[in-house]
Protein backbone atom coordinates (compact mmCIF):
# COMPACT_ATOMS: atom_id res chain seq x y z
CA UNK A 1 0.00 0.00 0.00
CA UNK A 2 2.88 2.38 0.80
CA UNK A 3 4.29 1.85 -2.68
CA UNK A 4 0.94 2.72 -4.28
CA UNK A 5 0.78 5.88 -2.17
CA UNK A 6 4.26 6.88 -3.34
CA UNK A 7 3.23 6.42 -6.98
CA UNK A 8 0.01 8.36 -6.39
CA UNK A 9 1.98 11.20 -4.81
CA UNK A 10 4.46 11.22 -7.69
CA UNK A 11 1.76 11.32 -10.37
CA UNK A 12 -0.21 13.98 -8.49
CA UNK A 13 2.66 16.35 -7.78
CA UNK A 14 4.15 15.93 -11.25
CA UNK A 15 0.99 17.40 -12.77
CA UNK A 16 -0.22 19.99 -10.25
CA UNK A 17 3.18 21.70 -10.14
CA UNK A 18 3.10 22.48 -13.86
CA UNK A 19 2.53 26.15 -14.75
CA UNK A 20 -0.09 25.22 -17.33
CA UNK A 21 -2.15 23.39 -14.72
CA UNK A 22 -1.97 26.31 -12.26
CA UNK A 23 -2.91 28.91 -14.88
CA UNK A 24 -5.80 26.84 -16.23
CA UNK A 25 -7.12 26.16 -12.73
CA UNK A 26 -7.17 29.87 -11.87
CA UNK A 27 -8.48 31.22 -15.17
CA UNK A 28 -11.21 28.66 -15.93
CA UNK A 29 -13.74 29.70 -13.20
CA UNK A 30 -13.62 33.30 -14.40
CA UNK A 31 -14.23 32.15 -17.98
CA UNK A 32 -17.16 29.98 -16.86
CA UNK A 33 -18.66 32.87 -14.87
CA UNK A 34 -18.19 35.15 -17.86
CA UNK A 35 -20.01 32.64 -20.08
CA UNK A 36 -22.98 32.85 -17.68
CA UNK A 37 -23.19 36.58 -16.94
CA UNK A 38 -21.74 38.33 -20.00
CA UNK A 39 -24.41 37.07 -22.46
CA UNK A 40 -27.14 37.95 -19.93
CA UNK A 41 -25.64 41.40 -19.42
CA UNK A 42 -25.24 42.03 -23.15
CA UNK A 43 -28.83 40.93 -23.79
CA UNK A 44 -30.04 43.56 -21.31
CA UNK A 45 -28.25 46.41 -23.10
CA UNK A 46 -30.55 48.40 -25.34
CA UNK A 47 -28.88 50.40 -28.11
CA UNK A 48 -30.29 53.92 -28.70
CA UNK A 49 -28.80 54.13 -32.18
CA UNK A 50 -31.22 53.51 -35.04
CA UNK A 51 -30.18 52.07 -38.38
CA UNK A 52 -31.40 54.07 -41.38
CA UNK A 53 -33.25 51.93 -43.93
CA UNK A 54 -34.58 53.14 -47.27
CA UNK A 55 -37.91 51.73 -48.47
CA UNK A 56 -38.80 51.72 -52.16
CA UNK A 57 -42.55 51.11 -52.18
CA UNK A 58 -44.46 52.41 -55.22
CA UNK A 59 -47.79 51.64 -53.52
CA UNK A 60 -46.93 53.62 -50.39
CA UNK A 61 -48.83 51.08 -48.28
CA UNK A 62 -46.07 49.02 -46.76
CA UNK A 63 -43.68 51.81 -45.82
CA UNK A 64 -46.31 53.02 -43.35
CA UNK A 65 -46.56 49.52 -41.85
CA UNK A 66 -42.81 49.49 -41.23
CA UNK A 67 -42.81 52.63 -39.09
CA UNK A 68 -42.59 52.46 -35.31
CA UNK A 69 -39.43 50.39 -34.84
CA UNK A 70 -36.99 51.43 -32.10
CA UNK A 71 -34.07 49.79 -33.87
CA UNK A 72 -34.70 51.00 -37.44
CA UNK A 73 -35.69 54.28 -39.05
CA UNK A 74 -37.47 53.67 -42.34
CA UNK A 75 -37.53 56.37 -45.04
CA UNK A 76 -39.60 56.23 -48.23
CA UNK A 77 -37.53 56.68 -51.40
CA UNK A 78 -38.85 56.88 -54.98
CA UNK A 79 -36.19 54.78 -56.71
CA UNK A 80 -32.96 53.00 -55.96
CA UNK A 81 -29.96 55.17 -56.75
CA UNK A 82 -26.34 54.34 -57.44
CA UNK A 83 -25.36 56.00 -54.17
CA UNK A 84 -27.45 53.48 -52.22
CA UNK A 85 -25.30 50.67 -53.60
CA UNK A 86 -22.04 52.20 -52.37
CA UNK A 87 -20.41 51.85 -48.97
CA UNK A 88 -20.79 55.62 -48.50
CA UNK A 89 -24.56 55.34 -48.67
CA UNK A 90 -26.51 57.17 -45.93
CA UNK A 91 -28.65 54.04 -45.63
CA UNK A 92 -27.63 50.85 -43.84
CA UNK A 93 -30.01 48.81 -46.00
CA UNK A 94 -32.63 49.19 -48.73
CA UNK A 95 -36.02 47.43 -48.74
CA UNK A 96 -37.50 47.09 -52.22
CA UNK A 97 -41.18 46.12 -52.53
CA UNK A 98 -42.43 45.45 -56.04
CA UNK A 99 -45.48 43.90 -57.67
CA UNK A 100 -48.80 42.96 -56.12
CA UNK A 101 -48.16 41.15 -52.84
CA UNK A 102 -51.87 40.56 -52.25
CA UNK A 103 -52.14 38.43 -55.39
CA UNK A 104 -48.80 36.72 -54.67
CA UNK A 105 -47.23 38.34 -57.73
CA UNK A 106 -44.86 40.60 -55.85
CA UNK A 107 -41.61 40.30 -53.98
CA UNK A 108 -39.78 41.92 -51.10
CA UNK A 109 -35.99 42.24 -51.27
CA UNK A 110 -33.56 43.66 -48.73
CA UNK A 111 -30.27 45.00 -50.11
CA UNK A 112 -27.18 45.84 -48.07
CA UNK A 113 -23.42 46.12 -48.50
CA UNK A 114 -23.12 43.82 -45.48
CA UNK A 115 -25.00 40.73 -44.41
CA UNK A 116 -28.58 41.71 -43.62
CA UNK A 117 -29.18 41.64 -39.82
CA UNK A 118 -31.56 38.92 -38.70
CA UNK A 119 -33.63 41.35 -36.63
CA UNK A 120 -34.18 43.59 -39.69
CA UNK A 121 -35.15 40.63 -41.85
CA UNK A 122 -37.60 39.31 -39.25
CA UNK A 123 -39.11 42.75 -38.59
CA UNK A 124 -39.73 43.46 -42.28
CA UNK A 125 -41.15 39.97 -42.82
CA UNK A 126 -43.58 40.33 -39.90
CA UNK A 127 -44.79 43.84 -40.72
CA UNK A 128 -45.24 43.20 -44.44
CA UNK A 129 -47.12 39.96 -43.72
CA UNK A 130 -49.44 41.83 -41.36
CA UNK A 131 -50.05 44.56 -43.94
CA UNK A 132 -50.85 42.02 -46.67
CA UNK A 133 -53.18 40.20 -44.30
CA UNK A 134 -55.07 43.42 -43.57
CA UNK A 135 -55.42 44.11 -47.29
CA UNK A 136 -56.82 40.64 -47.93
CA UNK A 137 -59.30 41.04 -45.06
CA UNK A 138 -60.47 44.38 -46.43
CA UNK A 139 -60.94 42.83 -49.87
CA UNK A 140 -63.56 40.43 -48.48
CA UNK A 141 -65.96 43.33 -47.95
CA UNK A 142 -67.00 42.11 -44.50
CA UNK A 143 -67.20 45.07 -42.16
CA UNK A 144 -65.02 44.83 -39.05
CA UNK A 145 -63.53 41.45 -40.02
CA UNK A 146 -60.01 42.57 -39.19
CA UNK A 147 -61.06 43.60 -35.67
CA UNK A 148 -62.87 40.31 -35.16
CA UNK A 149 -59.73 38.35 -36.10
CA UNK A 150 -57.57 40.58 -33.89
CA UNK A 151 -59.88 39.85 -30.96
CA UNK A 152 -59.79 36.12 -31.64
CA UNK A 153 -56.00 35.95 -31.78
CA UNK A 154 -54.28 35.65 -28.42
CA UNK A 155 -50.83 35.25 -26.94
CA UNK A 156 -51.33 33.40 -23.68
CA UNK A 157 -48.36 33.78 -21.27
CA UNK A 158 -47.00 30.41 -20.18
CA UNK A 159 -44.96 29.87 -17.03
CA UNK A 160 -43.31 26.72 -15.74
CA UNK A 161 -43.36 26.03 -12.00
CA UNK A 162 -41.63 23.16 -10.22
CA UNK A 163 -42.87 21.70 -6.95
CA UNK A 164 -40.20 20.97 -4.36
CA UNK A 165 -40.33 17.92 -2.09
CA UNK A 166 -41.93 20.12 0.56
CA UNK A 167 -44.64 21.18 -1.89
CA UNK A 168 -43.30 24.70 -2.39
CA UNK A 169 -43.53 26.35 -5.79
CA UNK A 170 -40.25 27.28 -7.45
CA UNK A 171 -39.60 29.21 -10.62
CA UNK A 172 -38.25 26.82 -13.24
CA UNK A 173 -37.11 27.02 -16.83
CA UNK A 174 -36.82 24.17 -19.29
CA UNK A 175 -34.21 26.12 -21.27
CA UNK A 176 -32.10 26.65 -18.14
CA UNK A 177 -32.31 22.94 -17.25
CA UNK A 178 -31.28 22.05 -20.81
CA UNK A 179 -28.34 24.46 -20.69
CA UNK A 180 -27.09 23.26 -17.29
CA UNK A 181 -27.54 19.59 -18.21
CA UNK A 182 -25.70 20.10 -21.50
CA UNK A 183 -22.82 21.91 -19.79
CA UNK A 184 -22.28 19.16 -17.20
CA UNK A 185 -22.63 16.50 -19.91
CA UNK A 186 -19.89 18.08 -22.01
CA UNK A 187 -17.71 18.61 -18.94
CA UNK A 188 -17.87 14.99 -17.84
CA UNK A 189 -17.25 13.82 -21.42
CA UNK A 190 -14.19 16.04 -21.76
CA UNK A 191 -12.84 15.25 -18.29
CA UNK A 192 -13.19 11.47 -18.59
CA UNK A 193 -11.58 11.36 -22.03
CA UNK A 194 -8.81 13.87 -21.29
CA UNK A 195 -7.77 12.51 -17.89
CA UNK A 196 -8.05 8.93 -19.13
CA UNK A 197 -5.87 9.90 -22.07
CA UNK A 198 -3.28 11.32 -19.65
CA UNK A 199 -2.89 7.87 -18.09
CA UNK A 200 -2.32 6.21 -21.46
CA UNK A 201 0.11 8.87 -22.63
CA UNK A 202 2.13 8.67 -19.40
CA UNK A 203 2.40 4.88 -19.64
CA UNK A 204 3.47 4.97 -23.30
CA UNK A 205 6.14 7.61 -22.56
CA UNK A 206 7.59 5.63 -19.65
CA UNK A 207 7.51 2.43 -21.68
CA UNK A 208 9.22 4.11 -24.64
CA UNK A 209 11.93 5.62 -22.40
CA UNK A 210 12.41 2.28 -20.59
CA UNK A 211 11.64 3.98 -17.27
CA UNK A 212 8.95 1.41 -16.59
CA UNK A 213 11.58 -1.35 -16.35
CA UNK A 214 13.06 0.39 -13.31
CA UNK A 215 9.64 0.98 -11.79
CA UNK A 216 8.39 -2.61 -12.08
CA UNK A 217 11.57 -3.82 -10.43
CA UNK A 218 10.40 -2.06 -7.26
CA UNK A 219 6.60 -2.38 -7.44
CA UNK A 220 4.11 -4.81 -8.89
CA UNK A 221 2.62 -3.88 -12.28
CA UNK A 222 -0.89 -3.69 -10.80
CA UNK A 223 0.33 -1.32 -8.08
CA UNK A 224 1.97 0.85 -10.72
CA UNK A 225 -1.20 0.93 -12.82
CA UNK A 226 -3.47 1.78 -9.89
CA UNK A 227 -1.04 4.41 -8.62
CA UNK A 228 -1.14 6.16 -11.97
CA UNK A 229 -4.92 5.90 -12.31
CA UNK A 230 -5.64 7.17 -8.79
CA UNK A 231 -2.97 9.89 -8.99
CA UNK A 232 -4.42 11.37 -12.17
CA UNK A 233 -7.94 11.01 -10.76
CA UNK A 234 -6.96 13.05 -7.69
CA UNK A 235 -5.55 15.71 -10.00
CA UNK A 236 -8.92 15.91 -11.72
CA UNK A 237 -10.87 15.99 -8.45
CA UNK A 238 -8.59 18.66 -6.99
CA UNK A 239 -8.92 20.79 -10.08
CA UNK A 240 -12.71 20.44 -10.14
CA UNK A 241 -12.94 21.16 -6.40
CA UNK A 242 -10.97 24.37 -6.82
CA UNK A 243 -13.10 25.31 -9.81
CA UNK A 244 -16.28 24.64 -7.84
CA UNK A 245 -15.20 26.75 -4.85
CA UNK A 246 -13.92 29.62 -6.98
CA UNK A 247 -16.97 29.57 -9.24
CA UNK A 248 -19.30 29.56 -6.22
CA UNK A 249 -17.50 32.57 -4.75
CA UNK A 250 -17.56 34.42 -8.07
CA UNK A 251 -21.24 33.69 -8.70
CA UNK A 252 -22.17 34.63 -5.12
CA UNK A 253 -20.33 37.93 -5.45
CA UNK A 254 -21.91 38.60 -8.84
CA UNK A 255 -25.35 37.71 -7.48
CA UNK A 256 -24.90 40.16 -4.61
CA UNK A 257 -23.77 42.90 -6.99
CA UNK A 258 -26.75 42.35 -9.31
CA UNK A 259 -29.25 41.94 -6.46
CA UNK A 260 -29.91 38.23 -7.05
CA UNK A 261 -31.27 36.12 -4.21
CA UNK A 262 -32.75 32.61 -4.27
CA UNK A 263 -36.54 32.50 -4.50
CA UNK A 264 -37.67 29.17 -3.03
CA UNK A 265 -41.36 30.00 -3.29
CA UNK A 266 -43.35 31.86 -5.88
CA UNK A 267 -45.20 33.76 -3.22
CA UNK A 268 -42.05 35.09 -1.61
CA UNK A 269 -41.47 37.55 -4.42
CA UNK A 270 -39.06 37.73 -7.33
CA UNK A 271 -35.50 36.55 -6.99
CA UNK A 272 -34.14 39.91 -8.08
CA UNK A 273 -34.77 43.31 -6.62
CA UNK A 274 -36.15 45.60 -9.28
CA UNK A 275 -34.33 48.53 -7.72
CA UNK A 276 -30.89 46.98 -7.94
CA UNK A 277 -31.04 44.47 -10.79
CA UNK A 278 -29.83 45.86 -14.13
CA UNK A 279 -31.42 43.00 -16.09
CA UNK A 280 -34.71 42.70 -17.91
CA UNK A 281 -37.53 40.68 -16.34
CA UNK A 282 -36.82 37.76 -18.68
CA UNK A 283 -33.16 37.75 -17.66
CA UNK A 284 -34.13 37.97 -13.99
CA UNK A 285 -36.40 34.94 -14.40
CA UNK A 286 -33.51 32.99 -15.94
CA UNK A 287 -31.18 33.86 -13.07
CA UNK A 288 -33.85 32.93 -10.51
CA UNK A 289 -34.44 29.60 -12.28
CA UNK A 290 -30.69 28.93 -12.11
CA UNK A 291 -30.63 29.47 -8.34
CA UNK A 292 -33.55 27.04 -7.92
CA UNK A 293 -31.74 24.14 -9.59
CA UNK A 294 -30.68 21.22 -7.32
CA UNK A 295 -26.98 22.00 -7.48
CA UNK A 296 -26.18 19.82 -4.46
CA UNK A 297 -27.65 16.78 -6.19
CA UNK A 298 -26.03 17.77 -9.48
CA UNK A 299 -22.63 18.17 -7.79
CA UNK A 300 -22.79 14.83 -5.95
CA UNK A 301 -23.89 12.93 -9.06
CA UNK A 302 -21.25 14.69 -11.15
CA UNK A 303 -18.48 13.55 -8.79
CA UNK A 304 -19.84 10.00 -8.59
CA UNK A 305 -20.25 9.76 -12.35
CA UNK A 306 -16.85 11.28 -13.03
CA UNK A 307 -15.03 8.94 -10.64
CA UNK A 308 -16.87 5.86 -11.92
CA UNK A 309 -16.55 6.82 -15.58
CA UNK A 310 -12.91 7.77 -15.14
CA UNK A 311 -12.00 4.48 -13.41
CA UNK A 312 -13.78 2.56 -16.17
CA UNK A 313 -12.12 4.31 -19.10
CA UNK A 314 -8.76 4.99 -17.42
CA UNK A 315 -8.35 1.25 -16.80
CA UNK A 316 -8.94 0.64 -20.47
CA UNK A 317 -6.52 3.41 -21.47
CA UNK A 318 -3.90 2.05 -19.05
CA UNK A 319 -4.19 -1.43 -20.55
CA UNK A 320 -3.98 0.08 -24.04
CA UNK A 321 -0.89 2.11 -23.16
CA UNK A 322 0.84 -0.96 -21.76
CA UNK A 323 0.00 -2.99 -24.88
CA UNK A 324 1.54 -0.70 -27.50
CA UNK A 325 4.96 0.77 -28.15
CA UNK A 326 3.95 3.97 -29.96
CA UNK A 327 1.07 6.43 -29.63
CA UNK A 328 -0.05 5.64 -33.18
CA UNK A 329 -0.41 1.94 -32.39
CA UNK A 330 -3.14 2.67 -29.84
CA UNK A 331 -5.66 3.86 -32.44
CA UNK A 332 -6.99 0.37 -33.18
CA UNK A 333 -8.11 0.08 -29.54
CA UNK A 334 -8.96 3.71 -28.77
CA UNK A 335 -11.19 4.44 -31.77
CA UNK A 336 -13.94 1.91 -30.83
CA UNK A 337 -14.05 3.29 -27.29
CA UNK A 338 -14.16 6.85 -28.62
CA UNK A 339 -17.12 5.87 -30.80
CA UNK A 340 -18.94 4.56 -27.71
CA UNK A 341 -18.37 7.81 -25.81
CA UNK A 342 -19.52 9.80 -28.85
CA UNK A 343 -22.65 7.67 -28.98
CA UNK A 344 -23.22 8.55 -25.33
CA UNK A 345 -22.80 12.24 -26.14
CA UNK A 346 -25.27 12.05 -29.04
CA UNK A 347 -27.69 10.04 -26.89
CA UNK A 348 -27.50 12.77 -24.26
CA UNK A 349 -28.27 15.47 -26.81
CA UNK A 350 -31.25 13.56 -28.20
CA UNK A 351 -32.44 12.79 -24.66
CA UNK A 352 -32.84 16.48 -23.89
CA UNK A 353 -36.24 16.52 -25.62
CA UNK A 354 -37.52 13.69 -23.42
CA UNK A 355 -35.33 12.97 -20.40
CA UNK A 356 -37.66 10.18 -19.25
CA UNK A 357 -37.84 8.47 -22.65
CA UNK A 358 -36.49 4.98 -23.46
CA UNK A 359 -33.23 6.29 -24.96
CA UNK A 360 -32.49 8.50 -21.95
CA UNK A 361 -33.47 5.78 -19.47
CA UNK A 362 -31.42 2.90 -20.89
CA UNK A 363 -28.43 5.02 -21.92
CA UNK A 364 -28.26 6.46 -18.38
CA UNK A 365 -28.10 2.91 -16.97
CA UNK A 366 -25.69 1.38 -19.51
CA UNK A 367 -22.28 1.73 -17.79
CA UNK A 368 -20.35 2.82 -20.88
CA UNK A 369 -22.68 5.76 -21.52
CA UNK A 370 -24.28 6.43 -18.12
CA UNK A 371 -21.68 8.98 -16.90
CA UNK A 372 -22.50 11.17 -19.89
CA UNK A 373 -26.25 10.66 -20.32
CA UNK A 374 -27.23 10.74 -16.64
CA UNK A 375 -25.89 14.27 -16.20
CA UNK A 376 -28.29 15.68 -18.79
CA UNK A 377 -31.24 14.15 -16.89
CA UNK A 378 -30.37 15.34 -13.36
CA UNK A 379 -31.53 18.99 -13.74
CA UNK A 380 -34.96 17.72 -14.84
CA UNK A 381 -35.31 15.38 -11.85
CA UNK A 382 -34.47 11.66 -11.75
CA UNK A 383 -35.92 9.09 -9.30
CA UNK A 384 -33.45 8.12 -6.59
CA UNK A 385 -33.61 4.43 -7.48
CA UNK A 386 -32.52 5.17 -11.05
CA UNK A 387 -29.58 7.23 -9.82
CA UNK A 388 -28.57 4.49 -7.37
CA UNK A 389 -28.90 1.73 -9.97
CA UNK A 390 -26.87 3.71 -12.49
CA UNK A 391 -24.08 4.29 -9.95
CA UNK A 392 -24.01 0.63 -8.84
CA UNK A 393 -23.84 -0.68 -12.42
CA UNK A 394 -21.16 1.86 -13.32
CA UNK A 395 -18.88 1.04 -10.39
CA UNK A 396 -19.37 -2.72 -10.79
CA UNK A 397 -18.32 -2.44 -14.44
CA UNK A 398 -15.41 -0.19 -13.48
CA UNK A 399 -14.13 -2.79 -10.99
CA UNK A 400 -14.41 -5.48 -13.67
CA UNK A 401 -12.49 -3.30 -16.12
CA UNK A 402 -9.80 -2.60 -13.51
CA UNK A 403 -9.35 -6.34 -13.00
CA UNK A 404 -9.20 -7.07 -16.75
CA UNK A 405 -7.00 -4.04 -17.41
CA UNK A 406 -4.63 -5.12 -14.66
CA UNK A 407 -4.16 -8.55 -16.23
CA UNK A 408 -3.37 -6.98 -19.60
CA UNK A 409 -1.13 -4.36 -18.03
CA UNK A 410 1.09 -6.85 -16.15
CA UNK A 411 1.95 -8.65 -19.42
CA UNK A 412 2.03 -5.77 -21.87
CA UNK A 413 4.08 -3.35 -19.81
CA UNK A 414 7.31 -5.27 -20.49
CA UNK A 415 6.36 -6.40 -24.00
CA UNK A 416 8.32 -4.67 -26.77
CA UNK A 417 8.42 -4.88 -30.55
CA UNK A 418 5.04 -6.55 -30.99
CA UNK A 419 1.69 -5.11 -32.01
CA UNK A 420 -0.95 -7.18 -30.25
CA UNK A 421 -4.44 -7.67 -31.62
CA UNK A 422 -7.63 -8.36 -29.72
CA UNK A 423 -7.02 -12.11 -29.80
CA UNK A 424 -3.60 -11.60 -28.22
CA UNK A 425 -5.05 -9.39 -25.48
CA UNK A 426 -7.57 -12.09 -24.58
CA UNK A 427 -4.67 -14.52 -24.16
CA UNK A 428 -2.95 -12.07 -21.83
CA UNK A 429 -6.08 -11.90 -19.69
CA UNK A 430 -5.96 -15.69 -19.22
CA UNK A 431 -2.31 -15.83 -18.15
CA UNK A 432 -1.83 -16.88 -14.54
Amino acid sequence: MNKILIIIQREFLKRVQKKGFIILTIVMPFLMAALIFVPLWLSSIQSDEQQHVAVIDPSGVYVKALQGSKAFLFSAQPVMTKEMRSEDSPFDAVVSISGDLVKNHGRVTIYSCKEVPANLRDYVQTKVDEAVQRQKLSATGIAGLDKIIDNVQSNVPLETVKWSKEGDEQTSSTDVAIAVGSIFTFLIYIFVISYGGMVMQSIIEEKTNRIVELLVSSVKPFQLMMGKIIGVMLVGLAQMALWGVMLAVILTAASAIFGLSPSPTMGAGPGLSSSTAPFTQETQDILTAITNLPFTEIGIMFILMFVGGYLLYASFFAATGASVNEQEDSNQFVIPVTMITLFGLYAAMYSIENTDGPLAFWASLFPLTSPIVMMVRIPFGVPLWQEALSVVLLYATALLMIWLGGRIYRVGILMYGKKPNMKELIKWMKYK
